[in-house]
């Protein structure tokens, strides 16, 4: 009984060693490297302990920024003030989901084929929005970024806020991919 765990222990495979080898290489379609991936998933926790309240404010600043949009959302396109947003159910209720979508895409990362199937799917199905246009995608870039900043506090350092620009940046030119491509799709549908 003992003489199994003693060849374990003694075996060739060593722990340490496992750990001193430097992570597989990350896929080259990604814009970050497994270190910026893995430092991203552990600042990601910090926001999605606090997903609905990050949410919410990237959406106030989002209109704040951009009130034309307003237009686009049925539920909530009558408030005004940021007051009025934030107390909003309709409006926390989609900031949250928009945020699960991110959050779907952040977790992706480490397969780059599932994260591309998802995310431009996400963007195919905004052709269903009266109204939407792709460049719509980018105008959340900065609302999202200020919302981060503003949730992760002083774990917002530099080299975070590097890592946020280049996964906001490589989720939005996905999502504007998807839209792109579904249009081209719908187009040739109608012909």
């Amino acid at each position: 009984m003992g003489c199994e765990l003693s060849k374990l222990a003694s075996s060739e495979f060593n722990h340490h060693d496992a750990i001193d080898r430097p992570p597989p290489p990350a896929d080259p379609r990604s814009p970050l490297t497994t270190k910026q991936q893995y430092c991203m998933l552990a600042s990601w926790k910090g926001i999605f302990r606090q997903i609905e309240k990050t949410g919410i404010l990237l959406f106030i600043k989002l209109f704040e920024e951009n009130e034309d949009l307003l237009h686009l959302f049925e539920k909530f396109g009558e408030l005004k003030t940021a007051e009025a947003q934030m107390s909003s159910e309709e409006l926390a209720e989609h900031a949250t989901k928009v945020m699960h979508t991110l959050d779907e895409g952040i977790k992706g990362l480490g397969d780059i084929d599932t994260f591309f199937a998802y995310i431009r799917h996400v963007g195919a199905t905004h052709h269903q929005v009266p109204g939407f246009k792709a460049e719509n995608f980018w105008k959340i870039e900065q609302p999202f970024l200020q919302a981060a900043q503003t949730t992760l506090g002083e774990r917002y350092t530099p080299n975070i806020e590097t890592i946020y620009k280049k996964t906001i940046k490589f989720i939005l030119e996905n999502l504007v991919k998807g839209y792109e491509d579904a249009k081209v799709e719908n187009g040739k549908a109608e012909s």
